[in-house]
């Protein structure tokens, strides 16, 4: 007679599958879906796409957007290099001050945008300590203009390409380093070669995420951007006077248009996201 073999599985912490996907659904719609699938519903439904479009379709709104989402991108791509280079530096050299700064990464985290912004404005317009040498010496204004607007999304958007890739280079083996250098590699080839391909992953991650902060940010740049309509003026601030006008079918029009631009470089990143983890899969 054959012996009956058991297995037994060890217990563990975690729910099971229903529970998990039914917890994840239900945060998921009540945080996400439902909000959006309500604004859409308001803007096609309630307005119609040829209302929306007769809004959006304005200078004074194409400026904004065009402000805001040209902002972002310079603030993220200026975050995505100098980020990198930030979470490099803490992660392999020590140095007096080094949890200070640290630490100082995290602060655009659990400051107020308001008091950001205040604390920009304060710094870089044209009688601050920044702003006035800056005007004296160099002749650029950059509070009140698109430059202050870079600025404070670079602020605001810094930590989440240091935290991404920070946990990364923590796992990239300096034997790894030398065995390119063994090999004849220079430094600027492993660099290429070894170490921007393991980051990319996490750097574009970090990119997307500093993309989507700024995008959509407020509360810092109102106070240093002088939003003048058509030339400071970002897209947000513009939502908020539409409800403040109780025009809401104007803010709907407007922040779905917002939407589905951000949405599209979302999808762009991710994709350039899949393609950098098979190229660095098949080297």
């Amino acid at each position: 007679m054959a012996a009956r073999s058991f297995s037994f599985k060890a217990p563990t912490p975690m729910p099971g599958w229903g529970l998990s996907f039914g917890i994840m659904l239900t945060m998921l719609s009540v945080v996400v879906l439902i909000p959006m699938g309500v604004l859409i519903w308001r803007g096609f439904v309630g307005f119609g796409a040829v209302g929306m479009w007769e809004v959006v379709n304005r200078p004074r709104v194409w400026n904004a957007l065009a402000l805001s989402f040209r902002a972002a991108l310079i603030a993220s791509l200026f975050n995505l290099v100098f980020g990198v280079l930030l979470a490099w530096v803490l992660v392999r050299y020590r140095f007096p001050g080094k949890r200070l700064v640290d630490a100082a990464v995290d602060l655009p985290f659990a400051l107020p945008t308001a008091v950001a912004g205040i604390a920009l404005t304060a710094l870089y317009a044209p009688r601050g300590v920044f702003g006035a040498f800056i005007l004296e010496h160099f002749g650029l204004r950059i509070a009140y203009t698109e430059l202050g607007i870079w600025i404070a999304l670079i602020f605001v958007g810094l930590p989440f390409v240091v935290r991404t890739v920070q946990p990364v280079i923590e796992e990239i083996d300096r034997e790894t380093e030398e065995a390119s250098a063994t090999l004849g590699a220079s430094r600027l080839r492993t660099l290429t070669h070894v170490i921007l391909p393991r980051l990319a992953p996490a750097a574009l991650t970090g990119f997307a995420l500093a993309l989507a902060r700024s995008v959509g940010e407020y509360g810092s740049v109102i106070f240093i951007a002088g939003n003048l309509p058509n030339v400071t003026e970002i897209a947000p601030l513009l939502i908020v006077i539409r409800l403040e006008e109780f025009d809401y079918d104007g803010a709907v029009a407007i922040a779905i248009a917002m939407l589905a631009i951000a949405f599209a470089l979302l999808l762009v990143i991710n994709l350039i996201q899949i393609w950098s983890r098979r190229r660095m899969g098949a080297v």
